[in-house]
């Protein structure tokens, strides 16, 4: 059995900009397709634009708000709401409310730096601020 509590986990930063803890990945534990991770989004502040070649996401809103953008759609999303990130699709996400914005992400394959692409402003039709990121 594996048993990984969120606080054995040191947090790290994506490419997207924002606060991770990877709960279970390859790289430390023995699941193979896929991952399972925490995000944090400070308020005020969002992820930067981005797209994974191969993996597919499904982000579950555990505490906050905000506007989740995913190519040319936008949505508000709260605790409780679970979005669909098909890989290739662009996204980000804006922390619109007053508490930190936290988020449990599935990815499968499995995160990787090497997968995520930021997209630059001229591929981008939806300019936003990425924050402290």
């Amino acid at each position: 059995m594996i048993l990984r509590n969120r606080r054995m986990v040191k947090p790290f930063i994506t490419k997207d900009g924002s606060e991770v803890c990877e709960l279970l990945h390859p790289k430390n534990s023995r699941v193979r397709r896929l991952s399972i991770a925490e995000a944090r989004v400070k308020p005020g502040s969002a992820t930067k634009e981005h797209f994974h070649r191969t993996s597919e996401e499904v982000y579950y809103i555990l505490s906050g708000e905000g506007e989740m953008y995913i190519n040319e759609e936008k949505a508000y999303v709260q605790a409780g709401d679970v979005v669909l990130i098909p890989a290739g699709a662009r996204h980000y996400v804006v922390n619109k409310g007053k508490e930190e914005l936290v988020i449990l992400c599935a990815s499968s394959p499995p995160y990787s730096h090497e997968d995520t692409e930021l997209v630059t402003p001229a591929q981008s039709s939806s300019a936003h601020s990425s924050g402290d990121s």
